[in-house]
């Protein structure tokens, strides 16, 4: 994989070497002892796929809304259930 920087290309080479990685790519993978272990992604990768998790998050909140799935209570009602929990 083209995408993969080693521990040790990140300790020599720094940002240099997310900059080769993550410019023909949209993340790259930084393995530690040959495992997977972080993702690396530009900032706009990174809002662009916080924008997806949020909307989809509304719209969960929209159809729970539609369908009733909700509750009217005080916050202290709702801090009590969440302790709770």
């Amino acid at each position: 994989m083209d995408n993969i920087i080693t521990v040790q290309d990140l300790k020599v080479k720094g940002t240099k070497a997310l900059k080769e990685k993550t410019g023909k790519n949209q993340e790259a993978f930084i393995t530690v002892r040959g495992a997977k272990t972080f993702v690396v992604m530009s900032i706009q990768q990174y809002n662009y796929l916080r924008e997806c998790e949020l909307e989809g998050a509304l719209k969960e909140a929209e159809g729970d809304l539609a369908n009733g799935k909700f509750a009217v209570k005080s916050i202290d009602d709702h801090i009590k259930d969440l302790k709770n929990v």
